[in-house]
């Protein structure tokens, strides 16, 4: 028993540092978060306890379903494209080509650039004035004049989701590349003794051998695109007219916009539980992922 005993308190003294760390940077803020949406938290100091008030007035509000609605699929495509795109680029890079070491390095300067001149970058480039796609278009007969492309509603929002796709897919496919490289050479030697074609190899065994690792990117991935703020809200700001308005750009509007702290901590809230879903859904899959292998 004292054996035992020691051991156990062994354990914690070791897990102590990690839980008081956990329980400063996010135990407390988010609980202090949620304690906050149920107020009516303003720029004054002081504030009431409104109840479920800011929830109702919330889900009660007309548009608010429709910016659900827009972060969902703003996200969809987005994390679809970039899974898309880092699969091929990862099949690239994992050829047997000469100059491969300078491929691999070309992919990374979208993920090494600071985000911001990045976006400001793609910025000018859409600028119906001057910018260079606006301006190749025009060259090529495409379009008879200027296209403004964050000027309207449809084209800012596929856009916004072009950038964050050239911001994400040199993640995606160096860690695709890290995956595909761990996979052992003699099983696709075997298979193509035996005639087995690339594609068939493909499928058949580079992407379930790689399933946990899309799996895991993915929700990366997504959990990620689902809290991206930079790129809207230097590219459109949420506009035109709230078309690319998204739930972590509607929250921080509320929040830091309106001054309506309880409101948008509980709109914060909405956005923790969203994640969490994702998050539930993903520890599943892998959980019939490996009660799949080991069967």
């Amino acid at each position: 028993m004292t054996s035992t005993r020691s051991a156990t308190i062994f354990a914690f003294a070791l897990l102590a540092p990690a839980l008081i760390y956990i329980s400063i940077i996010v135990a407390y803020p988010l609980f202090d978060t949620v304690v906050l949406s149920f107020t009516n938290a303003q720029l004054r100091p002081t504030y009431d306890w409104v109840g479920w008030a800011n929830y109702q007035r919330i889900f009660g509000a007309g548009n608010f379903t429709e910016i659900i609605i827009r972060t969902l699929v703003w996200t969809f495509f987005s994390v679809s494209i970039k899974m898309i795109i880092g699969m091929c680029g990862a099949v690239l890079l994992n050829a047997a080509i000469p100059g491969q070491t300078v491929f691999r390095i070309l992919t990374m300067p979208p993920w090494i650039v600071p985000m911001a001149i990045g976006i400001y970058m793609w910025a000018w480039m859409y600028n119906g004035n001057f910018g260079m796609i606006s301006g190749l278009l025009q060259n090529f007969g495409i379009t008879n004049g200027p296209v403004a492309w964050l000027a309207y509603g449809h084209t800012a929002f596929w856009a916004t989701i072009v950038t964050d796709v050239w911001i994400g897919v040199p993640m995606v496919t160096i860690y695709f590349l890290a995956a595909m490289q761990s996979i052992p050479k003699d099983l696709h030697e075997a298979a193509w003794t035996d005639g087995a074609g690339r594609f068939y190899r493909f499928r058949r065994i580079t992407l379930p051998l790689m399933l946990p690792a899309i799996i895991t990117m993915s929700l990366l991935s997504l959990i990620a695109t689902f809290n991206s703020f930079d790129i809207i809200y230097i590219l459109t700001n949420g506009g035109p007219s709230g078309q690319t308005t998204t739930m972590i750009i509607d929250t921080y509007k509320t929040a830091m916009g309106s001054r309506k702290y309880g409101e948008g901590a509980a709109r914060a809230v909405v956005i923790c539980i969203f994640v969490s879903i994702f998050c539930l859904v993903y520890f599943r899959a892998v959980r019939r992922l490996g009660q799949g292998e080991a069967k």
